[in-house]
């Protein structure tokens, strides 16, 4: 596609803007960082501009622009006005959407925060770049509340921003980047970054950007984090956090809300500089989602929330998981055999502040579960989470559990996870903004039993399974979890079926065995509360009863103890 360049003056600057794509489409305008040019948005520009008007232009004193003549010239209101005069110039009659990365996103930051920026704003895509005087407030609460917590996340950013100091004495950053650093850039950016060799990146000017971009971290890093100020926006901000970033932790959005009340969190399974430059679908398509429903006046989903899919969703542990992700102001796709359990699920899910939406599926029918992961993929987009929870229970021993019981056992609670990851687990890799699998075990899983031979077959093999697809999606970021509870108050117990019993004494069986249950007591709301933990934090296998956790203990301990007791009739 044909690109144009133009000049723009801007504080006695001359800087060097580039055009592609229809200029009756919305703007989008794409603000590089440090050390690059525009031309590290070259893939995600060709990819935007298929239905943007896609313009970039090098910062001040980078690429072909102008040069400042002193250290004054970097600072961050200049950098700002440069912003709104680019934006004024190539679309004068239409706010635009602004994208920008690393440097480019602390200065767009300082043009988004300026009162009345959203006339001139629609939107705002950043990535690993925080505002500086959000990053000060921030330092300073911690500081005053300085609890383990805080103290570790003060370290940790601490030792992310080694550079920055060194940025700031005398003589050694510029000569390291004269002398070595730049010759060795793409090397840094293959082994570190795992960036792909391509012409043209990095630019032919990197070394004289590099030494002059040093002023920008001079000019701006200690005055905005010694005496910050207070800089809310009314511009919708989409904030993409790169799992895999090495210089912005993810834990520096903390609070991020109180700045920005229009605030949409996404995640990309990206290093620093590899979003860019090997998975610009994924970040143009970020950017798209954006800003179509910034052009289309639409209210922001569920808040800015998580997309999650929940099987199984019509009642029990099902359901309090879907409520537990809608007080997170989630998006929540709930299915189910029964669909006026799940629409009544998806009622809830809204009355919490979420958005739910309802449909019937069979988990056991592999063509329905392909089509119902297409059908969310059309109408909300590839979910975040996916929570396979859908089961049923089954009692017998071997001998007993006739075949047809077997089959019925495995198709609901083995293979029902199966399609569930296999549709879903293909749509999150291909995103490529990673994502969370959570598989619906059971502490039958490794805790055997005569008289649940079927069933707790079927939940050993999900928990494998989950064992298996985490080693294989983890280099797509996406996480999987083994969630297995014991004995928890749900009405699969009123489902159950039993081998070798007629229908009454079935009937009578199922009431037995449901009323033990209620008296153990233990509600699927906690169950629930461990699945949002285990998405939080990456958890892989997740005990959640007090019988359940011993149970693995006692296996790690003395398998052969849980051997001999697998003999008992329980129940």
């Amino acid at each position: 596609m044909t690109v144009t360049r133009r000049t723009v003056s801007s504080a006695g600057i001359e800087l060097a803007v580039f055009e592609q794509g229809d200029p009756e489409r919305p703007t989008v305008l794409l603000v590089h960082g440090y050390p690059d040019t525009h031309r590290v948005w070259d893939e995600v520009a060709e990819e935007l501009a298929a239905d943007h008007h896609v313009v970039r232009y090098d910062v001040r004193g980078a690429g072909e622009s102008g040069v400042p003549a002193d250290r004054a010239g970097y600072r961050l209101e200049l950098l700002a006005r440069d912003l709104f005069a680019v934006a004024e110039a190539v679309s004068p009659d239409r706010p635009v959407h602004v994208v920008a990365h690393d440097w480019g996103s602390l200065q767009s930051w300082e043009a988004v925060t300026e009162p009345g920026a959203e006339r001139r704003l629609a939107s705002y895509t950043t990535m690993s770049g925080p505002c500086l005087d959000h990053m000060g407030h921030w330092i300073r609460h911690r500081l005053r509340r300085p609890t383990p917590r805080h103290l570790r996340q003060l370290l940790v950013q601490g030792v992310h921003s080694w550079y920055i100091t060194a940025f700031h004495l005398p003589y050694l950053a510029p000569g390291v980047w004269k002398f070595g650093l730049a010759r060795a850039w793409p090397r840094v950016l293959r082994d570190l970054e795992k960036v792909s060799p391509r012409p043209g990146h990095p630019q032919a000017t990197l070394r004289q950007d590099a030494v002059r971009g040093i002023e920008l971290y001079r000019a701006n890093m200690r005055p905005a984090l010694r005496h910050p100020r207070e800089r809310p926006t009314r511009v919708p901000v989409q904030l993409v956090t790169l799992r895999r970033d090495r210089y912005v932790s993810p834990f520096l959005s903390e609070g991020l809300e109180r700045w920005v009340p229009d605030l949409t969190r996404r995640e990309l399974n990206a290093t620093h500089w590899s979003g860019l430059l090997d998975q610009a679908p994924a970040v143009a398509s970020l950017v798209r989602e954006f800003t179509t429903r910034i052009e289309r006046g639409e209210p922001p989903a569920a808040a800015g929330g998580p997309l999650v899919v929940v099987t199984g969703a019509g009642s029990g542990i099902g359901r309090a998981t879907a409520l537990a992700f809608a007080e997170q102001r989630a998006t929540v796709v709930v299915c189910d055999l029964d669909l006026e359990a799940a629409r009544r699920t998806a009622e809830l899910v809204t009355l919490l502040g979420g958005a739910g939406h309802a449909y019937r599926v069979d988990v056991s029918d592999g063509p329905a579960m392909d089509a119902f992961a297409q059908t969310v993929a059309t109408a909300h987009g590839v979910p975040d989470v996916l929570v396979n929870n859908a089961g049923i229970g089954h009692s017998g021993t071997f001998l007993q559990t006739t075949e047809k019981e077997w089959q019925r056992v495995l198709d609901v609670n083995l293979w029902g996870v199966i399609h569930g990851c296999r549709a879903f687990g293909a749509l999150m890799a291909e995103r490529g903004q990673g994502g969370h699998i959570v598989n619906l075990a059971s502490a039958a899983a490794y805790l055997p039993s005569k008289v649940l031979a079927a069933y707790a077959t079927s939940k050993a093999a999900v928990l494998m399974l989950s064992d298996c697809l985490r080693a294989e999606l983890a280099d797509h970021g996406i996480g999987v979890s083994a969630i297995c509870p014991g004995i928890v108050n749900t009405n699969i117990t009123r489902t159950t079926t039993f081998s070798g019993l007629d229908s009454a004494e079935q009937a009578a069986k199922q009431a037995r065995v449901s009323k033990m249950y209620a008296r153990r007591g233990f509600p699927p709301e906690k169950v629930a509360a461990e699945i949002v933990k285990a998405v939080r934090t990456g958890r892989p296998v997740v005990p959640v009863t007090v019988e359940a956790k011993a149970a693995r203990l006692l296996g790690r301990l003395s398998p052969a103890l849980l051997r001999r007791a697998a003999r008992i009739n329980a129940g």
